[in-house]
Order: structure tokens, then sequence, then C-alpha cells
């Protein structure tokens, strides 16, 4: 018997609504079959802890007296640039931004040791942050330079707003080359040496729900320690790649953009982070909850890591010439035993991905469902499906030429 959002969010008002983690559901489901599982349990709660690169936050900082106008000038905080291409005093922040003086790879490998990322950390923390401005003045804007300290709590708006988060999937990292290199999936030792990779497998958010029945535009969702919202799908989302039988891509493919009210997060859940020869990203808190309808939904909330398959893929040469080219395929079960096999060759694995952290996200929400606190949202609009036709292209480049004379 299928059930609605609204029935189990009666049950969580009166306080008896059945909540399991995607770790925990797992057992019951061999315990009592999914027909009556999916009768007794009303939702199960996902969660992943991991660097999230395109992530960010726009604030809008108040008014200076005498007015500045700092949309068409240069504006940093702590050094690190923001973008003001808006109004006056409405700015954004990438996670991966740089001080313009980081000697980036130079001296290579870079060490990274600040940006982005972890600005935010230093916001949410409560820490004063130095905000910098010169621009043109006009005549209602007439101030040219501002130099000031400002905090988290003396904003108007701070909002994080990340366009691609919680990858369905991804590949599993490995180097060939004989130098080792230095990559948004960590140090890769050569001679595949070593390989990284990056899930919360049985826990992950969207390996819960692989072809988006429960999640879409409007999904209220566990963000940084507070709560956020779905807001769309995530830039690169694929939809219409090869899964298994049970629904599970066997590559990177559906992803989230989401947003939360920065100012009511932790850095327990927000942290900056840096890669060694490549940048700084943040590493980031997201959980979901999925509702139990019906007996489809449950069975994908079961999903085991040895249900999950990902791609061996070689980052010295395939990923980053575009080659389709596939070492092999691993489950993430095999992954957390700290070693796969490649080929004839035993490679040693590290997560990048922290599941004491997922499965504290997960019972979190678990605990704020039991108690009432958080409530379901049905999703407005779904995200694009298998058969959608929505699909993520790459770059077609056209070179510039310069226009013939007559």
């Amino acid at each position: 018997m299928a059930k609605t959002i609204n029935e189990i969010n009666e049950k969580i008002r009166q306080g008896r609504a059945v909540v399991f983690t995607a770790e925990e559901i797992i057992e019951v489901v061999k315990q009592k079959g999914v027909k009556q599982a999916a009768k007794e349990v009303d939702v199960v709660t996902t969660g992943t802890f991991a660097p999230m690169c395109s992530s960010g936050a726009y604030f809008n900082v108040g008014h200076a007296n005498p007015r500045i106008k700092m949309g068409g000038g240069r504006v940093t905080i702590n050094e690190v640039p923001a973008y003001a291409g808006f109004a006056a005093v409405d700015l954004f922040l990438g996670a991966t931004a740089l001080p313009e003086d980081d000697p980036r790879n130079k001296v290579f490998p870079g060490k990274f040791a600040y940006g982005g990322g972890h600005i935010i950390e230093d916001l949410v923390s409560g820490k004063d942050v130095r905000l910098t401005a010169t621009t043109y003045g006009t005549d209602c804007y007439p101030r040219k330079i501002l130099d000031t300290w400002i905090r988290l709590e003396d904003m108007n708006e701070a909002v994080l707003f990340n366009m691609r988060n919680a990858y369905q999937n991804y590949n599993v990292a490995v180097n060939l080359s004989d130098r080792v290199i230095y990559t948004y999936m960590g140090v890769l030792q050569p001679k595949m040496r070593n390989a990284n990779y990056c899930t919360a497998g049985r826990l992950s958010p969207l390996l819960n729900d692989p072809l988006y029945k429960t999640i879409g535009v409007g999904t209220r969702i566990f963000l940084g320690g507070n709560t956020g919202y779905v807001v769309s799908h995530g830039t690169q989302h694929n939809p219409g790649v090869r899964r298994t039988e049970l629904g599970v891509p066997k590559m990177g493919a559906g992803t989230l953009a989401v947003t939360g009210d920065l100012k009511k997060m932790s850095s327990r859940w927000l942290r900056g982070a840096s890669f060694t020869g490549y940048g700084v990203t943040v590493t980031l808190g997201l959980g979901i909850p999925i509702p139990i309808l019906d007996e489809e939904i449950l069975r994908f909330t079961s999903v085991s890591d040895a249900d999950i398959i990902a791609p061996v893929v070689d980052y010295s040469e395939s990923y980053p010439n575009c080659k389709p080219e596939i070492l092999a395929e691993v489950t993430v079960a095999q992954l957390k035993t700290g070693e796969i096999t490649v080929g004839q060759k035993k490679v040693v694995t590290a997560g990048l991905s922290s599941y004491v952290r997922a499965r504290e996200i997960a019972l979190i929400l678990k605990a704020w469902i039991k108690e009432g606190s958080f409530l379901l949202t049905e999703a407005v609009a779904a995200l694009p499906s298998l058969d959608s036709g929505y699909a993520f292209r790459p770059l077609k480049e056209r070179p510039w030429e310069a226009p013939k004379a007559g």
C-alpha cells in the first residue's frame, strides 16, 4: 500500500514515525523482507561528508557610510578575491578561490594553505575577516575605498549556495605513470601503488534514490549542520549512464544544487580543505531523508556496498585527456577492505570522504525526525531522469579567428 509524504509528516508530528538510517535499513530488510519493511518503515536517512568543490556563499554585507558600489570594483575577503559583479554590496565567494599572491604551483607541488573554503569555515566559526574594496565613485555611491573587519553576524544575508554537490557515484583514481601526480582525488603514487575513492557508499544520498523518485527541487535536507534545500539538479548532472539491475549508476551520474542559511551552520560540518598540488575546497556534510512511499523506494534504500560499482580510472593519462578508458570495475565493499585488484595487481585504497561523519549525519537526521523537528517536503519538480534526454556534454572548442577583411 502506497504512502504519501503528508501521511508520513502526520506520523512525524505525532511522534509515531518509524525511521532508520540507510545503514540500519539493510538489516531490517534482511529480517522482515521488502514487502513488510515497506509497510512499517516511514523514512530512511542518508549522509555524506566529503570535499565538494562546486560550492560557495553569497553575502549582502550592508551599506557603508558614505555608500560604496562594490559591483564593478575589486573586492577581497582575507585577501581572497570575491566576485562583485552584482549590485552595490552583494558578493559571491567560491570555495576554490585563492589569494592573488598564492604561488599556486609555481613551486611544485603547491601547498594551497588558504582560500575560499577556509574563509567560509572562518565565518561559520564566528571569526572576523578583513573586507576590502576599491572601486569607482558615482553620485549615489561616492565612496571609492573600504577596508574593514566583518563577521557573519554583521551581514544582512549569508547564504551557502552550491551548484554541484552529492555526486551520485564517482571514479576510483589511480596513476599509471612513473611519477607522483597531485589531483583533486589526492596524491596518487606512480605505477598504481594506491587508489583513492570518494563515496559514502550505502549511506550516500543519491545512491539510495538512484532514479530520483523522491529527491527533487524543494527537498529539505541536512546541510552544514542545519537544514537546507535542493534547488535544482546540479551541474554535470548525467542520469543516462550505465546502471546495475538495481538502478545504481556504474559511474558519476546525478548531482544536486543546494542552498542553506550559512548563519545557522556549524564548522563541524563545513571545513576548508587543502589539496597539495591542486588547490583548496570545502568539505561539507549533507544528508537527505528518503520517504518510503512504496516497496520500490524501500528496495532502493536497502542498497549495500557490495551493490555499488565504481570505475577505476587512470588520472595520469585517461582522465586529463578525456579518454573513456576504464581499467576495472570494483565495488565499494572491496574498496573499504583497503585493497582492490586491478588486472593482476593488488592496490591499496583510501577514501577521501568520512564514513564515520556520514553515519553521524544520518543519525542526526533520524533524531530530528523522531523528535518532530524536521518534516519532509514534497519536491515541486523532479530532477532530470534517465529518459529525459538530459546529459552532461563536453566543451565543443571553437578557436577564435580574426574576421577576414572585406
